[in-house]
């Protein structure tokens, strides 16, 4: 219902990149600039300043992009309560989710959750915690899901499920065989990890400030963007991981890998939703609660 040219604008606007609006908005390049054009038009100013390949927003276009945010924002609103008259679920939810957990945990959740609501159109975006926490606060995510430790208090942190990272190993390699490392021999193992801005890294920091060990005293050979990169890694090397337990069900029943127990460490943390202070809407609010009604039947 609500005017796509200012969704076309909103998309260029957020990207700044007219080909990045029209592959996220599935139209071609040509439609996106006819929109922005037709607003231009529409209010005789111009809404982006265009040097070589690069574009800004002019001072119109941050106006705009201003009340865009409430508009589109208003639209989502008026979409879902008038279909609540009817008793049905309907509207536009964007969630942003840590790779851990769009991965691992909400496969079967969105399954179901579609299943449900079919009239809900639901879009995902799986990216490190971080970046989930900023999308949040430029109002291109309706949720988050994390699994960071460092919390920013401008946003809401819900805990909806408990989480193990566990240090693991192929059964084939140098470790075989060992149950339990001490923290001396720990500090030497080769380990392979997360990347800077994952909730993952940061859990990882927390529990070893916790033993006064910093990461930088631990044999870490190399970091990687992605939990599946770590475990193809770990079938090829002697190195250790340290992944979420939620991420090795099969692994470990097939005996793919091993967990090794560390002397005095235990890597707990929390799964939370993230939104903003005070601006949960009623989808977002429903979706919350089929979240954790869901995970607490399986």
């Amino acid at each position: 219902m609500s005017d796509f040219r200012l969704k076309a604008f909103y998309s260029v606007a957020r990207n700044l990149s007219f080909t990045k609006a029209s592959q996220e908005l599935f139209v071609s390049q040509p439609a996106v600039t006819k929109h922005v054009r037709e607003l231009e038009s529409l209010y005789g100013v111009r809404l982006f300043d265009r040097k070589g390949n690069s574009i800004s927003l002019t001072e119109a276009g941050k106006l705009l992009m201003e009340h865009c945010e409430r508009i589109l924002d208003d639209y989502r609103k008026l979409e879902y309560d008038m279909h609540q008259l009817n008793n049905e679920y309907a509207g536009e939810l964007r969630l942003g989710a840590s790779t851990t957990i769009s991965q691992y945990v909400l496969p079967p959740v969105l399954a179901a959750f579609t299943e449900r609501y079919p009239k809900m159109s639901v879009s995902l975006m799986d990216t490190n915690s971080r970046n989930v926490e900023k999308a949040l606060q430029e109002h291109t995510i309706d949720v988050g899901m994390v699994e960071g430790v460092f919390r920013l208090p401008s946003l809401r942190y819900d805990p909806f499920l408990c989480d193990e990272l566990v240090p693991v190993v192929c059964p084939r390699g140098h470790w075989a065989g060992k149950e339990e490392l001490t923290l001396e021999e720990f500090v030497r193992v080769p380990l392979v990890l997360r990347e800077r801005g994952s909730g993952t890294l940061d859990a990882i920091e927390m529990v070893l400030a916790e033993q006064g060990l910093k990461l930088s005293s631990l044999n870490v050979r190399m970091h990687l963007g992605s939990t599946e990169g770590i475990k193809s890694f770990l079938r090829c090397s002697n190195c250790m991981g340290i992944v979420s337990i939620c991420a090795l069900e099969r692994e470990l029943k097939e005996g793919d890998f091993q967990v090794i127990d560390i002397e005095g460490l235990q890597f707990k943390r929390h799964f939370c939703f993230v939104s903003a202070q005070g601006q949960e809407s009623d989808t977002v609010l429903n979706f919350m609660r089929f979240v954790r009604h869901f995970l607490s039947g399986k």
